[in-house]
């Protein structure tokens, strides 16, 4: 064994852990991101705890629809605790060592969080879709029940796909620089820093987002595209205006979330500056469950309502 190739091995053997560099190109603004991110994280904690608070206390917040929108809040506080406080920390230390486990065991909640929340989204817009189209079969369809069974496959549906993939994943070698352009563990920034071939996971990648990214995305198409011509047959224009306001807010949360993450993960691999992916991360992972309670909260009149009569009291 030459010795170029003991070094070699010697890296694949000993890279117990990774470096994230989150925002270490400017170090004279770690303290401002640190601030800023920590407002932002705090807000989303309050903004979306509050409208779980709304749905379990007000009784005119009782429908499926509700009871979607809180677990869809609920999940979004989950989704971003598994990015935000760690970049926190490193901010705030500028330790930014992760160990392998703690990456992997990061990459596998975000994945499974992830998935869950495009395949609630389409759980959201089937309870749009029966309400609009088949108001008549709406309390038998969305029975209590069913509601159940809907919130409990969008959060377990991808738990063991992913666990298969985290896991294949980090038992590729990895060697060189253990450095990771990113502010958390996501798939493309490790799989840059393996020495194996990376075609399998690249597919099972592929496989992933079809199933819990694009099918999801194709059946709230479908439901919106059943919605909207539903809608435009109602006689008046005040019915109308009314079936809209009803989805509205869910077809923005769609676009904020759907939106960002296709051009992340879609777009040509040439395409994958650091940075871009960076911006475009913070966008759908940290900035979009900060919008939905406002997107939700102002587009809603019970909402708005339920709030006021909570601030009341």
């Amino acid at each position: 064994m030459t010795h170029q190739e003991t070094l070699l091995e010697g890296n694949l053997t000993n890279m117990k852990e990774f470096v994230l560099l989150d925002f270490a190109d400017v170090p004279y603004l770690q303290w401002f991101l640190f601030v800023l991110f920590l407002i932002i994280y705090f807000s989303i904690l309050v903004s979306n705890g509050t409208i779980c608070l709304l749905t379990k206390l007000d009784p005119a917040l009782q429908s499926p629809m509700y009871f979607f929108l809180a677990n869809f809040s609920f999940l979004e506080i989950c989704y971003v605790s598994i990015t935000l406080p760690r970049m926190l920390m490193n901010l705030a230390t500028q330790r930014r060592r992760i160990s392998l486990v703690a990456c992997a065991t990061q990459m596998y909640f975000f994945l499974v969080l992830g998935c869950a929340e495009c395949l609630l989204l389409a759980v959201m817009a089937y309870d749009r879709y029966v309400a609009i189209c088949n108001p008549l079969h709406y309390p038998l369809v969305m029975n209590h029940r069913m509601c159940i069974q809907l919130v409990t496959g969008s959060w377990t549906a991808a738990m063991p796909f992913q666990i298969g993939q985290t896991y294949q994943i980090f038992s590729l070698p990895f060697c060189g620089p253990n450095k990771i352009n990113h502010f958390f563990c996501d798939i493309p920034p490790i799989l840059k820093l393996a020495c194996g071939d990376i075609f399998l996971n690249e597919i099972v990648e592929f496989i992933g987002a079809a199933l819990y990214g694009m099918v999801p995305f194709l059946l709230i198409l479908g439901s919106y595209s059943k919605i909207i011509i539903t809608i435009l047959k109602l006689p008046s224009a005040t019915s109308r205006a009314k079936a809209f306001s009803t989805c509205s807010s869910h077809l923005m949360a769609v676009v904020l979330f759907f939106g960002t993450a296709i051009i992340s993960y879609i777009r040509p691999k040439s395409s994958h500056a650091g940075g871009t992916d960076k911006m475009l991360s913070l966008f759908y992972t940290i900035l979009t469950p900060m919008f939905n309670p406002m997107i939700y909260s102002l587009r809603n009149k019970d909402v708005i309502r339920a709030l006021r009569k909570l601030r009341c009291k």
